[in-house]
């Protein structure tokens, strides 16, 4: 390749917009090329109805001791490294290609079972109020039989503090329940957290519809279009959700029950309105650019009408002037000693004349 080719290859990337996420380890198994955190964070929460253990590790091979223990099992690990996915995963006896999809970045959210095994992948959705903009981060859960696996890209953050909370309960929902209602417990809080994201946006969508009926100017369009491509991340994450919890609802596992289904309809129920609000917003960015052309609109029209004015004010005195100013050796009240004032008198007197005109037949008004 040219020299001309290899500068070309290395100014494009330079060139294409930058999105600000949170994706910082990938796997791409056709092109084998992975990016891994140094380290990683191990939570595990071992517990039954009586007792609680919490534990923090900062490698997945302590995690072994947890298998077929006669208790539920959660094991949250926060960072993909792929020899610790793989280690962790096949104690657990999950399929490759369940791993392939746990540690490649950027998929579509999908369910799968395999070997007794449910398996779903999401985003998790966070609102970024300085950069007014959506983040998502990719979580995988796994379902077994009496354990549940989650893998998250970040360590930093997640939404999953409730679910903790109600854990240390005693007695609480959780602690009486099986693996598959910690399963639809983390998928519901999923799902909720999209409100909170959806609330947020919401505000911000106010506040620019106020933004373009005060100014009105080409920051508000950078405005609408930036929203725009937020409200489409939330639709490209949010969709695919719904399928998702109605493949929980159809499926014949025996992970889940028929109560904890009916818990599933509940997330159903709710991802379907979160899928309406998205539409809904997508309807009013669209209103919001009506209302932007409009009000540019309506300033242009402001601007041609007092330019129309002021030329219609002005032609009076193009004409006397024209008239008076011929180069003809005769011309009435050429040679007048009243005959100049008489031209600027006509030329005052008829602009004010036909501006009284104007203000009577009410085109001033607006």
């Amino acid at each position: 390749m040219s020299k001309r080719g290899n500068s070309l290859n290395k100014l494009i990337p330079a060139l294409l917009p930058k999105r600000k996420t949170r994706e910082q380890h990938i796997y791409n198994p056709i092109q084998s090329k992975f990016t891994e955190p140094k380290t990683i964070k191990v939570q595990v929460y071992d517990y039954d109805k009586e007792e609680l253990n919490h534990y923090e590790f900062d490698s997945v091979v302590d995690c072994k001791k947890f298998n077929n223990n006669g208790r539920i099992t959660w094991i949250n690990i926060d960072g993909l490294r792929k020899g610790d996915v793989e280690i962790i995963c096949n104690e657990y006896q999950v399929h490759q290609l369940l791993i392939e999809d746990i540690l490649s970045v950027g998929q579509r959210p999908k369910m799968d079972e395999m070997d007794n095994i449910m398996f779903c992948l999401m985003n998790m959705l966070y609102y970024n109020a300085d950069d007014k903009c959506v983040e998502h981060e990719q979580v995988s859960i796994v379902l077994g039989n009496d354990f549940v696996l989650s893998f998250q890209e970040d360590a930093d953050r997640d939404v999953f503090n409730p679910v903790r909370e109600k854990l240390k309960v005693k007695g609480s929902k959780l602690r009486l329940s099986d693996a598959g209602y910690l399963c639809y417990s983390l998928i519901d809080i999923i799902v909720d957290n999209y409100y909170s994201v959806l609330e947020d946006l919401g505000e911000h969508i106010e506040t620019l519809e106020e933004d373009i009926i005060a100014r009105g100017d080409a920051q508000s369009l950078n405005l609408i279009n930036n929203l725009r491509k937020e409200i489409i991340v939330l639709k490209r994450n949010m969709n695919p959700v719904r399928d998702i919890v109605n493949s929980f609802m159809r499926s014949d596992s025996d992970l889940l029950d028929e109560r904890v289904i009916k818990y599933f309809k509940d997330v159903y129920d709710h991802i379907v309105q979160a899928n309406d609000l998205v539409e809904n917003y997508r309807d009013m960015m669209m209103s919001l650019q009506d209302l932007y052309l409009n009000k540019v609109n309506l300033r242009l029209n402001e601007v041609m009408k007092v330019m129309a004015i002021v030329t219609c004010l002005m032609a009076p005195a193009t004409v006397i002037g024209g008239i008076f100013g011929m180069n003809f050796e005769t011309i009435p009240y050429l040679h007048n000693k009243y005959g100049f004032y008489a031209a600027v008198g006509s030329m005052l007197l008829i602009p004010v004349w036909m501006i009284y005109t104007f203000k009577k037949r009410g085109w001033f008004k607006s």
